[in-house]
């Protein structure tokens, strides 16, 4: 082979497989080691002939070098102010090696400088998505001044008021649905990789009412268009608003999976807190004052905050709750531990986890301090002046009539035969499939068959976290304190 053809070889190595397969074939092609030495750094298993070698070359400011031994030559080529390209070659060894071996310190030098531009790059994208991951987590928290003024750092600022969007897409495609939302928000939009869902991104955009319907919305369209994808959409809120345009967002996924437009909006319907918030906001504070107020033994220990954080994640995402946190499976299941004795709770049980959902939806991070008393679990109030319990909060009007609205769709002309029967069935088995299935009388798919459909109906997710699961225990449980029985469609 001649020299210009090795120089070729040289540079399509360089483009097709970087330093890596370069630096491979320049050992393969000249038989013996052939690698990039770097002053500054551990050499690993380079030769010590070339370690010693580019010391010298970089001592002496010299940019190439050939250093004698009894049987073997070392060839050295200056690559930077750090490093050189060293080749320990048996004598005698090929005649065209230095010629080569100096046309590719140039390319290689080219390369090396490419791919840790490229590192770099990749940091900082890293870093970038790291932080705006913080940023929705200082969100779902309520902490919005920490959350405003970390992302004044990257921008766009936090659109308030916005729309909240999940979509939902293959990963390979990430990149062009984000391109897609900077170029319909003017650069607007404010973008979140979801910490728990790898399909999911995260897109909080300012609403639009000029081009936002209410029977379309052009950025969800557009997103859509990429093949296999879905969004979700939330109605318009502030940004105190996060968690709940999250769970809105969510669940109208449910509903564009299963849809031909790919996408949906969140359907109308009155919000459990703002119904709940007068009658039961004493409920929830006197509930969570041991959480609010628990002090932490050690450092290392989580305080109320992280606990309140860790109780919101895990009835939102489950098991998958390690994720958003970024703690091992044994740490949540120690929070959760201390979580429920803290409480009086048992989280295993589907009544526990709605009271404990409803309450947090109610109170800010911190409380106010009330001292725990009557209102812990699920009960009944006490006696006169003590908070009352979920019992006496479900059974204000308020609640009742926001139960048969969240309910009505169970028992309206769509609705599919045994749909009611069916969910209570499985809240009354904790959501768990397999029980409710049993006591069903049909298959666990049979089953998850029947959830889907009823997913469609409601307009909200059931079988994939966040849940409307609690809603709905709470709402049939409003429902049965008012003595209100739902009308029956058929058998189960």
């Amino acid at each position: 082979m001649s020299r210009s053809d090795d120089v070729l070889k040289v540079h399509r190595l360089v483009h097709t497989g970087g330093s890596t397969a370069l630096l491979e074939w320049l050992a393969s092609h000249l038989g013996g080691w052939v690698g990039v030495v770097d002053a500054e750094a551990e050499h690993g298993p380079a030769p010590e002939a070339a370690v010693r070698g580019a010391a010298e070359l970089r001592a002496r400011g010299v940019r190439s070098a050939v250093l004698h031994g009894a049987d073997r030559a070392t060839l050295l080529f200056a690559l930077d102010g750090r490093r050189a390209l060293a080749a320990v070659l048996e004598q005698p060894h090929h005649p065209d090696a230095p010629a080569l071996l100096a046309d590719a310190a140039v390319a290689l030098d080219l390369v090396l400088r490419a791919e840790e531009a490229g590192r770099r790059e990749e940091r900082v994208r890293r870093a970038e998505a790291q932080v705006r991951e913080a940023v929705l987590h200082l969100l779902m928290n309520g902490r919005l001044s920490t959350a405003h003024q970390i992302s004044a750092t990257l921008g766009p600022a936090l659109p308030d008021p916005m729309r909240m969007y999940v979509v939902e897409c293959p990963t390979g495609r990430r990149a062009e649905v984000m391109r897609i939302c900077r170029e319909l928000t003017g650069g607007r939009a404010w973008i979140v990789r979801c910490p728990v869902y790898v399909r999911h991104l995260i897109v909080l955009a300012p609403p639009d009412p000029a081009a936002v319907s209410a029977t379309g919305d052009p950025l969800a369209e557009a997103l859509v268009a990429a093949p296999d994808c879905a969004v979700g959409v939330s109605g318009e809120a502030g940004l105190s608003g996060a968690p709940a345009a999250y769970t809105q967002a969510f669940h109208a996924l449910a509903v564009a999976r299963a849809s031909g437009d790919r996408h949906a909006r969140f359907g109308p319907g009155p919000e459990l807190a703002l119904a709940a918030y007068e009658a039961g906001v004493r409920w929830a504070e006197a509930l969570l004052a041991p959480l609010h107020t628990h002090a932490r033994r050690r450092p290392q220990d989580p305080g109320g905050q992280e606990l309140r954080a860790t109780a919101h994640a895990w009835l939102n995402f489950t098991s998958h709750a390690t994720r958003l946190l970024k703690i091992h499976r044994n740490t949540l299941a120690a929070r959760l531990r201390l979580i429920e004795a803290l409480l009086g709770l048992d989280l295993a049980r589907l009544a526990d986890q709605a009271a404990l959902s409803l309450a947090l939806r109610l109170t800010s991070e911190t409380g106010v301090g009330v001292e725990p008393g009557a209102g812990a679990g699920t009960g009944a109030g006490g006696a006169s002046g003590a908070a009352p319990g979920l019992d006496d909060v479900l059974r204000d009007p308020r609640l009742t009539d926001w139960a048969r609205t969240h309910l009505s769709a169970l028992t309206g002309p769509d609705a599919p035969p045994g749909a009611c029967e069916t969910v209570r069935a499985w809240l009354a088995h904790d959501a768990q499939l397999v029980p409710a299935a049993a006591a069903l009388g049909v298959s666990v798919p049979g089953a998850r068959k029947r959830l889907t459909r009823i997913e469609a109906l409601l307009e909200r997710s059931l079988l994939q976290s966040p849940s409307a699961r609690h809603d709905l225990w709470l709402a049939h449980r409003a429902e049965d304190l008012a003595g209100v029985t739902s009308p029956k469609r058929g058998d189960a």
